[in-house]
């Protein structure tokens, strides 16, 4: 499942050079991230209240072209790995047909001490698998 998250920069997400800081793009895919788990119904209070958690183990993120202040930017999030404990999504923030950037998050499904746990029938949600394409025969 591929899901977006559409936005305006605001100009306070820029820096002396007046684009978007590289730091700020962290924040953007965390929340399109957070949006991603809600559209595939993952219940995220229900998972800490059961004593987990979710956390980021590696990002891979690539920046492509600078974004500025009121640009309309959309990100596009989608699984492309997951296994029994851990995954990986796939980001996209995009202005108009023009990449912004690229990443590639890990996550890891963990116990509340930190400790990675296999992810429980209630939280391993259909949304979390990549997609499957069937080759043509």
């Amino acid at each position: 499942m591929k899901t977006e998250l559409r936005f305006k920069v605001r100009s306070y997400e820029c820096d002396s050079y007046h684009h978007v800081n590289n730091a700020v793009y962290l924040h953007y895919l965390e929340y399109a991230r957070w949006e991603f788990l809600k559209d595939i119904g993952f219940d995220y209070n229900a998972m800490i209240k059961a004593g987990y958690a979710i956390y980021i183990s590696h990002i891979d993120l690539r920046y492509k072209k600078s974004a500025f202040p009121d640009d309309e930017l959309l990100i596009e999030s989608k699984p492309i790995k997951k296994g029994a404990v851990s995954g990986v999504i796939e980001q996209k923030i995009s202005r108009g047909n023009e990449t912004i950037a690229e990443a590639k998050v890990s996550w890891a499904f963990v116990k509340a001490n930190g400790q990675p746990t296999k992810i429980p029938k209630e939280f391993d949600l259909p949304g979390l698998l990549p997609e499957v394409h069937e080759m043509p025969s």
